[in-house]
């Protein structure tokens, strides 16, 4: 029977994989096993490994110690598919529509690894002697923050090390242009508590005499930002990397349209963001930003209490050069500095995850220069673009975080090359996710491009 990328895509998500809710702990052992049979059918030496939370999947196929090492990376783990009532079709029951491919991990990350799945099963098909080894490291907690990275390395590092890293779990501009990420943002969260009285009061007996917790956690959360936008906590940009002239080039061959973001978004305008355009402050600068506030009576009617407590978590958002844990002790440091004395507050640290950038060959005089496999990834990657979507890809940071590849670097010391097959426009995380089956099909061609480059094939 002829293999067909988007039945196996249907396939695999049909198993409701949602790593954060124990209730899915049977769709996400499905999901293992199926990738894990799907790869030993390939030929690979595949196998289950424990980790201290969800299990990964390993399968190696080596021809040589002295043939180049490729890594391919994805994760098998997705968002809850909440509200099931805002779903046009059942989220675990993939359904094609059109060009695209609706349902839960659609976009990701099974789509984007799937890509890298049916590339290599048809180029091992045409060429079972291709002179390249490949390992797919394959995780089911990316979506919690990969908690159990630190025991993944520690058991399994050593056969986890290779030239580079290939992913696609990052995205592309349009179906129809090619986006190489070259760099993630770093992670740091954390929850703020403001502790008043010792219970919530009447506020006609004791409201303008005792302190609102959540006045004063409105004014120091307020104080996080000056009036243009940037963050006001001393130190915050201090090892913030300047952007190079070429990235703001890149960036603007995307010709942002930024009238129709914002109406698409449906907000009444943007944000101040220190002079620039909303396209750069998202994939070069770091942010701060509040995820939750709560505090005081949430139910219906009114209830006229000053309340004893109010919370407020944060994120911040890292770029390269910026260590999660300083940074979030310079916040917590600001907050508490900033805490009127008329409450306590306490500061509960979440988790952190560094910042990645790699620069891509001939940009400047960096390491990815001199790693011939990754260079010539690269390059087989902006060639492959030119004959599939007829021009080369951009080169953008992406605004998003996938913790685990700078903890990969900082680890194993390898870099990675992200390939975008997916948009902005495929709901991820939402209702309705999608997948645009054309840039499937694109995606899956430049993987074979880049991985026929490395073996010295092209």
């Amino acid at each position: 029977m002829t293999f067909d990328p988007v039945s196996a895509l249907k396939e695999f998500v049909r198993f409701s994989s949602v790593s954060t809710d124990p209730a899915f702990s049977e769709g996400m052992e499905g999901a293992r096993e199926w990738l894990c049979d799907f790869l030993v059918e390939m030929g690979f030496d595949a196998r289950v490994a424990p980790t201290t939370g969800h299990s990964v999947v390993i399968a190696h196929r080596k021809v040589s110690e002295s043939a180049p090492h490729v890594v391919i990376y994805g994760h098998y783990d997705v968002q809850p598919a909440d509200p099931l009532d805002k779903w046009d079709s059942a989220p675990f029951e993939a359904e094609v529509r059109g060009e695209r491919l609706y349902g839960r991990g659609a976009a990701d990350n099974k789509g984007g690894l799937m890509a890298h799945l049916a590339s290599v099963k048809r180029l091992l098909e045409d060429q079972p002697d291709l002179p390249l080894n490949i390992t797919f490291f394959v995780e089911g907690e990316e979506e919690i923050g990969s908690p159990s990275l630190s025991d993944i390395l520690e058991k399994y590092g050593d056969e986890l090390r290779g030239d580079f890293l290939l992913l696609s779990d990052t995205m592309s501009p349009t179906p129809e242009q090619l986006g190489v990420t070259v760099a993630l943002r770093g992670m740091a969260t954390m929850e703020v508590e403001v502790i008043g009285p010792s219970s919530d009061l009447h506020s006609g007996l004791f409201g303008g005499a005792v302190y609102n917790p959540i006045q004063a956690l409105t004014e120091v959360c307020a104080s996080l930002h000056l009036p243009d936008g940037r963050v006001n906590v001393p130190g915050f940009y201090d090892a913030v990397v300047d952007v190079q002239q070429w990235e703001r080039d890149e960036i603007a061959r995307l010709g942002a349209d930024t009238e129709a973001l914002r109406d698409y978004l449906g907000v009444p305008d943007f944000a101040p963001t220190g002079g620039l355009s909303p396209m750069e402050v998202t994939r070069v600068m770091p942010t701060l930003e509040f995820n939750g506030i709560g505090g005081g009576y949430q139910g219906a009617g009114d209830k006229t209490i000053v309340p004893s407590r109010a919370f407020a978590k944060i994120s911040c958002r890292l770029v390269a050069n910026q260590v999660p844990a300083e940074i979030a002790a310079l916040v917590k440091k600001t907050l508490l500095e900033r805490c009127p004395p008329q409450v306590r507050m306490e500061v509960h640290e979440g988790h952190h995850g560094p910042a990645y950038r790699v620069v891509p060959p001939g940009r400047s005089d960096t390491p990815v220069d001199q790693n011939a496999a990754l260079a010539r990834a690269f390059q087989a990657a902006e060639e492959a673009a030119v004959e599939v979507f007829g021009e080369r890809p951009v080169y953008l940071r992406e605004g998003g975080s996938i913790p685990i590849i700078g903890q990969l670097k900082a680890a194993l010391g390898m870099d990675a090359l992200m390939v975008g097959v997916f948009t902005d426009k495929d709901r991820h995380h939402a209702p309705n996710e999608s997948l645009h089956l054309g840039l499937f099909e694109k995606g899956q061609r430049i993987s074979r491009a880049i991985l026929q480059a490395v073996a010295g094939q092209s």
